[in-house]
């Protein structure tokens, strides 16, 4: 299966050069399991859309959610095989303007939807969990945006880099006071006692469709949560951690690099098993 995609409804490969996603990263994107044909959770990723690009001045039609449903059907009857899963990814951007920051209201969004392969997994990192390393890149504190996934990914992009060993499945960071935000590509949560924990993600990161339904299913199920801001060093104390993303589900990690020949290590527990369990009946994993 090669990816396919629609801009505005129609097979197109490119964008003008004018797009303010490219030239300026105003926009926003999504990305979806898909199980067969079916999106995953997908209302929750639609409403997220929707209240993130109003937090971003970008005004969506009220016909979006029947838009991107129509560019889905579109996709899925494109291919000549439907795989068991696959991953939809849509992009939302303010359109195409002139040179400068400012944009005219008449100037219309431009919406790109791509259907791509899933992921292959052979050592099955759901199962027998994952290595991290912390990054020296840190997210800068940008309250205006914290939670939003928006175009400007240049901060994950500097983190991913630092490592290209195998060794190594996700990196951890920091914001700009050294206080954990999430990794590279997903959200992060550790056990203690029962409690499970998460970073506060007011001032930079992304709130996750995955880490909003374990905040509540945390919630639907009486799991003690708590929602801070933490120092790396909490993690030394931690019984279990985990990583997620929509498309991951659920990732335990078993060690990780913080510091220079600082390794730790945690079991995979029976937390982090509940979760994936309570998160594969609906479809993620």
């Amino acid at each position: 299966m090669t990816y396919s995609v629609l801009i505005n409804g129609q097979s197109e490969q490119s964008v003008p050069v004018t797009d303010r996603g490219l030239a300026y990263g105003h926009g926003l994107f999504e990305t979806i399991a898909l199980n067969q044909s079916t999106p995953v959770a997908w209302q929750a990723h639609l409403a997220r859309l929707r209240t993130d690009a109003e937090r971003l001045a970008i005004s969506l039609s009220a016909d979006i959610d029947q838009l991107l449903e129509q560019d889905l059907t579109e996709l899925l009857r494109l291919q000549s095989v439907i795989l068991d899963r696959s991953v939809l990814k849509i992009t939302i951007t303010r359109g195409c303007g002139g040179r400068g920051y400012s944009v005219d209201d008449s100037v219309s969004i431009n919406r790109i939807v791509q259907l791509n392969p899933f992921p292959d997994y052979p050592d099955k990192p759901s199962e027998k969990g994952i290595s991290l390393r912390l990054c020296a890149t840190r997210l800068a504190i940008a309250p205006q945006l914290a939670g939003i996934k928006h175009l400007n990914r240049l901060e994950q992009v500097l983190a991913r880099a630092e490592w290209q060993s195998s060794d190594f499945r996700e990196g951890v960071v920091l914001d700009a006071e050294g206080f954990l935000a999430e990794g590279t590509m997903s959200n992060l949560f550790w056990c203690k006692n029962g409690t499970l924990y998460t970073p506060e993600l007011d001032r930079c990161g992304v709130n996750g469709i995955v880490r909003q339904r374990i905040i509540a299913i945390a919630e639907e199920q009486g799991i003690k949560l708590s929602i801070g801001r933490y120092k790396p060093d909490c993690l030394v104390s931690a019984d279990e951690v985990i990583v997620c993303n929509s498309v991951i589900g659920v990732w335990p990690v078993v060690s990780a690099v913080m510091h220079e020949n600082n390794r730790l290590s945690w079991s995979i527990g029976s937390m982090t098993r509940k979760l994936q369990s309570m998160l594969a009946a609906e479809g993620i994993y």
